[in-house]
C-alpha cells in the first residue's frame, strides 16, 4: 500500500487512542464515587486503579503471541468487543454494590484496553516515514487527549452528584434513607458505561469489514517453529531503558491524575462540580499539550522536548509538595501539559529499529504500565497516613519524571 493510502487506516486506528482515553480517565472519577458508594478511604480506592491496570501486566505477550499469530485488526476486535462486554456488567454490579465486582469490571475493561494499545501504539509507528513517528504517534496521542477531556469535563459530572453525605451526615428526611441514597450514587454510574459499550461495539463492527494494511512481519507469515515472542529484544538497551522510563512516567501520571479529584475535595476542600470543572481544565491542559508538542517536534527533536518537559514537571511537583493547597492545584495543571508528550515520545524512541521485534518490543512497553498499578497506590498512602502533609506525596510523581528525563538525556540513544 502506498504512503498516501496510509490516511484512512490511520483515522480508524486513532479512533482507538480516543476510545482507551476514555475509559482510563473515568477512572478518578469512579474513585471519587466509589469513596461514596462503597464507603471507601482514599487508599482503599485507590486499588481501582490497581485492578485496571494489573491487566497491563499480564496480558501484554499473550497478546502480542495472540496478534503474531494473526493479526493486528483481530486484536483490535477481539479488544473492543471484551470492553464493551466489560462496561455492560455495571448493571448487575449495580444490584450486588460490591467493591469487588468493580475492580472485576474495571480488570475486565483494562483486557480489552490492552489489546487495543499493544496494537496501535506500534502499528501507527509502523504506518509511515520511520523519521517522523515520534510526531506521528503524538498526533495519534491527541485523540487519547481529546478523550481525557471529555471524560473528565462532561463524563464526571453525570456521575458526581455534588453531594458526599455519610451515615452520619444523611440528612434525616431523605428519601429512602441511606439506601435509597447509596442506589441513587450507584446507579449513576451505570449510563456512562452503557454509551462507552455500546461505542465500543459499533467501533468493532467498522473495523470488521475494513481493510487495514499489513505491516512489519505482518507481511509475511512467521516460519513454523518460531518465536511467538521475542524475549531477546530486551537486550536492546534503548528498548530497556524505555521500558523503566514508562514504567515511571505511567505511574507518576496516574498518581496525579487518579488522586486528583480526592485532592481537589478532601483536601482543598473544593464542592464536587467546581473540582469536575478543575479536572476538564487539567485534561484540556493535557490535549493543548499534545496539539502543541506534535507541532513543536517539527522543529526540535523529541528526545529534547522529553527531557526539557521532564524537568520542567520535576520543578513543577516541588512546587506541589511546598505549597499544596490551591498553588499545588495549579501547579498540576501545568505539570498535565508537560506530561502530554512523555508516553507517545518515550513510546516511539523505544521502538526505534526493533524491525520484526517490534511487536514483542510494544508488548514490553504497554507492560511497564503496571506503574499504575503500584506508584499510585504508594502516594495515596502517603497522603493518606500523614493528612496534615499530604501535599508530601508527590515526591513519587517528582521521582518518576527524575527517571524520563534520563531517558531523555541519555537512555534513548541506539547503542545496540
Amino acid at each position: 500500500m502506498k504512503k498516501q493510502n496510509y490516511a484512512v487506516p490511520l483515522m480508524l486506528v486513532f479512533t482507538l487512542f480516543f476510545l482507551w482515553a476514555i475509559s482510563s480517565n473515568l477512572l478518578p472519577t469512579m474513585i471519587r464515587q466509589l469513596m461514596k458508594t462503597c464507603e471507601l478511604n482514599t487508599f482503599e480506592a485507590s486499588f481501582t486503579e490497581t485492578a485496571y491496570w494489573l491487566a497491563y501486566f499480564i496480558f501484554p505477550i499473550p497478546i502480542a503471541m495472540f496478534m503474531k499469530r494473526y493479526s493486528y485488526k483481530a486484536g483490535i476486535v477481539f479488544g473492543l468487543l471484551l470492553a464493551a462486554f466489560g462496561g455492560l456488567l455495571f448493571f448487575p454490579a449495580a444490584m450486588l454494590k460490591e467493591y469487588w465486582a468493580y475492580l472485576c469490571i474495571f480488570f475486565i475493561i483494562a483486557t480489552g484496553m490492552c489489546f487495543l494499545e499493544t496494537a496501535a501504539n506500534p502499528y501507527v509507528t509502523a504506518l509511515g516515514d520511520p523519521a517522523t513517528a515520534p510526531r506521528r504517534l503524538n498526533l495519534a496521542q491527541s485523540f487519547n487527549g481529546l478523550g481525557a477531556f471529555i471524560s473528565a469535563m462532561f463524563l464526571s459530572k453525570l456521575i458526581l452528584s455534588g453531594t458526599h453525605y455519610t451515615r452520619e451526615t444523611l440528612p434525616a428526611d431523605y428519601a429512602g434513607g441511606w439506601e435509597a441514597y447509596i442506589q441513587t450514587e450507584t446507579d449513576a454510574m451505570k449510563m456512562p458505561y452503557l454509551v462507552l459499550a455500546m461505542l465500543l461495539i459499533v467501533i468493532a463492527v467498522v473495523f470488521v469489514f475494513s481493510k487495514l494494511p499489513k505491516i512489519g512481519d505482518e507481511e509475511h507469515k512467521a516460519a513454523a517453529g518460531s518465536k511467538l515472542i521475542d524475549f531477546g529484544v530486551m537486550r536492546r538497551s534503548h528498548l530497556r531503558w524505555g521500558v523503566i522510563a514508562q514504567f515511571f512516567y505511567n505511574g507518576g501520571q496516574t498518581a496525579i491524575n487518579s488522586l486528583f479529584l480526592v485532592y481537589c475535595c478532601t483536601y482543598v476542600g473544593l464542592p464536587e462540580d467546581e473540582a469536575t470543572t478543575y479536572f476538564g481544565l487539567y485534561m484540556l491542559a493535557f490535549l493543548l499539550g499534545r496539539w502543541i508538542g506534535t507541532g513543536l517536534m517539527v522543529k526540535f527533536r523529541p528526545q529534547d522536548m522529553l527531557l526539557g518537559y521532564a524537568l520542567l514537571n520535576v520543578v513543577l511537583c516541588g512546587v506541589v509538595i511546598g505549597f499544596g493547597g490551591m498553588v499545588g492545584l495549579y501547579a498540576m495543571l501545568g505539570i498535565s501539559f508537560f506530561m502530554s508528550i512523555m508516553y507517545p515520545t518515550q513510546f516511539s524512541l523505544a521502538l526505534k529499529g526493533l524491525g520484526d521485534q517490534t511487536k514483542s518490543g510494544s508488548a514490553f512497553l504497554v507492560m511497564a504500565i503496571v506503574g499504575n498499578a503500584c506508584l499510585p497506590q504508594l502516594t495515596a498512602y502517603l497522603m493518606h497516613v500523614n493528612e496534615q502533609l499530604y501535599y508530601a506525596a508527590y515526591i513519587i510523581p517528582l521521582i518518576c519524571f527524575a527517571f524520563c528525563a534520563y531517558y531523555g538525556w541519555k537512555g534513548y540513544k541506539v547503542v545496540d
